[in-house]
């Protein structure tokens, strides 16, 4: 094994180093990928002076069956739409998830916190982000949910969609 010899180089700043909400939102897509929802997989991370607080994504309380092992999604197979009915599914929201993680494991949510998320959240997710302290949200995806945008701006809570231009470029 060889040793390194001489100074470490220095942190590119050529702009090839992501922007801040950049690499919150590409860990976002990371957290998401462990998603057990069948409809649509979420992933959302909260974030107070540029440290991870909590992560969380969408799926079944623990412990209890994912919708791939009964047999599929009770909201597909009722019809569904997205944004409609949040109470007749399984999972547990990403954002809600995230929360309940903090909680869990004694984390502070005090301070100005930023939720990053791969989706707009749901009313009921902004309601309980709105409570736990969040300033600033930075999604991905829309989601037909005009209630939870009028309360958080209600709440002053800042809004920023993601637009990724890497991926727009492609």
């Amino acid at each position: 094994m060889s040793e390194q010899t001489g100074p470490i180089p220095p942190t590119p700043n050529d702009g090839s180093r992501p922007s801040w909400d950049e690499y919150f939102m590409q860990i976002c897509r990371v957290v998401a990928t462990r998603s057990t929802c069948l409809r649509r997989q979420v992933g959302a991370i909260l974030v107070r002076d540029r440290h991870i607080l909590a992560t969380g994504y969408n799926g079944a309380p623990q412990g209890m069956a994912h919708c791939t092992e009964l047999g599929g999604c009770l909201r597909e197979k009722l019809g569904i739409p997205s944004g409609e009915r949040l109470e007749l599914s399984r999972a547990v929201h990403a954002e809600q998830n995230a929360i309940i993680q903090a909680a869990v494991h004694g984390v502070s949510l005090k301070g100005d916190i930023t939720c990053y998320s791969t989706i707009q959240p749901c009313v009921t997710c902004a309601k309980m982000l709105i409570n736990a302290n969040v300033k600033r949200i930075v999604f991905a995806g829309d989601y037909p949910d005009g209630l939870a945008r009028e309360m958080l701006e209600e709440a002053a809570v800042e809004l920023v969609q993601w637009q990724d231009d890497k991926e727009q470029d492609l």
